[in-house]
């Protein structure tokens, strides 16, 4: 079966598809060489004309109908290592091409960063380290001891129920606290499943000591945490947002977090990113900011590699696929 890398120059590729996982590729496809990008789609187009499975990850080029039917005849599969296909996935699936994504596979190292934040959170541990070298031992100290609860019977919210959401709220379930959820797309059957208590957003900023954002990406969620949810939040509650800046009315957070010197902000993402070297975040005591960590550390990229590997099998021996993305998948998918 023939395939073909596509990835834009200087992109991601071979960090993620090492020489061992481009040589297991190359054991089960037939590999066309070079790897394909907008630059030298037009040369390759006769080459082009038979591949029926494209590998790629971040970097990918987007196509558009017209160069799908002209270049890539006869397609059906794309592997996608990586997460969010938003960007490139529509005109594939609308041609009938299956899209699998290892955003699975992405997830798992998200949520362990969020759920190690949420619990060193409950605890005050990011606030207690600033104010143990900015005010000394005892104002660190105070921090844990009489200000934040620690995880017992903690209220915790989690916002978005998606591949992310569920994985936090599983790891979750191994210590003592209260996890609520907001997501409309989320059935009470399902709720009941998970073990929590489906809930508004207002009733999560109101009760919740922590509140990490999962919610999905799209032009209707762009500003919806905003003044009137952040102002909600308890004197000492900490928010988390691992998912994406837009989504974050970022004024008023920084009023939120400004009105609240013991409320605490961790953001591993902001808008725009990276965060202008004049934001008010950079000035703020309590808000925490990281360059987008929250998905992988360097050899983490392989657990997604290695997830197309096994679909690319599981394809191959005809059977089903884990990690397909549909069409209305996309309306909630990060």
């Amino acid at each position: 079966m023939k395939a073909c890398f596509v990835c834009e120059p200087g992109g991601r590729l071979d960090f993620v598809f090492d020489q061992t996982r481009q040589a297991a590729l190359r054991a089960r496809l037939t590999l066309l060489e070079p790897v394909v990008s907008r630059s030298n789609l037009p040369d390759l187009r006769e080459e082009l004309q038979d591949v029926e499975i494209i590998i790629a990850t971040w970097d990918m080029t987007p196509l558009s109908d017209d160069e799908l039917a002209r270049t890539f005849p006869n397609l059906k599969l794309v592997l996608y290592a990586a997460g969010s296909v938003r960007y490139f996935a529509e005109p594939f699936l609308r041609r009938g091409i299956k899209v699998l994504s290892a955003w699975g596979a992405m997830a798992i190292p998200v949520a362990e960063y969020t759920v190690s934040a949420i619990l060193h959170a409950n605890k005050g541990f990011y606030l207690a380290m600033a104010r143990y070298r900015s005010q000394g031992y005892q104002a660190g100290k105070q921090i844990a001891t009489h200000l934040c609860p620690g995880t017992y019977d903690t209220g915790v919210g989690v916002l978005g129920a998606g591949m992310i959401g569920r994985r936090v709220i599983e790891m979750l379930q191994r210590h003592r606290v209260l996890i609520k959820v907001y997501d409309p797309f989320l059935p009470q059957t399902e709720a009941d499943r998970l073990g929590v208590t489906l809930t508004s957003l207002d009733d999560i900023f109101a009760s919740c000591q922590t509140i990490s954002n999962h919610i999905a990406n799209n032009p209707q969620t762009v500003g919806m945490l905003h003044y009137d949810l952040f102002r909600l939040m308890s004197p000492t509650a900490t928010f988390i947002n691992t998912g994406r800046g837009a989504q974050v009315v970022e004024d008023d957070l920084v009023r939120a977090m400004t009105e609240q010197p013991d409320r605490c902000a961790l953001l591993d993402v902001t808008w725009p990113e990276p965060c202008p070297p004049n934001h008010p975040f950079w000035s703020l005591p309590n808000v925490f900011l990281t360059p987008h960590i929250a998905g992988y550390a360097a050899r983490e990229v392989y657990r997604l590699s290695d997830c197309m590997i096994e679909e690319l099998d599981r394809y191959l021996r005809g059977e089903p696929n884990l990690y397909e993305v549909t069409l209305p998948m996309l309306q909630t998918m990060a």
